[in-house]
């Protein structure tokens, strides 16, 4: 998810709209909305900023694939 889909789910999500209503508009899954609102939820809820460098630390920390030289 881009930071610019993040910012249009805060804005949809600061005027009330549904989770379903913000999925429909971007074109996504609920359950793509709901697992973003979920891991990238602070204390004082959702800011576009903030999911957006909780994502970037996630992947970061995620483990990568190493690829091992040809034999």
């Amino acid at each position: 998810m881009t930071c610019e889909q993040r910012y249009h789910i805060y804005l949809l999500k600061k005027q009330g709209y549904s989770q379903t209503f913000i999925a429909n508009s971007m074109g996504r899954s609920n359950s793509t909305i709901s697992r973003e609102l979920s891991r990238n939820t602070g204390n004082r809820g959702y800011c576009h900023k903030q999911a957006n460098n909780l994502a970037c630390e996630q992947h970061q920390q995620k483990n990568k694939h190493i690829k091992r030289p040809p034999h």
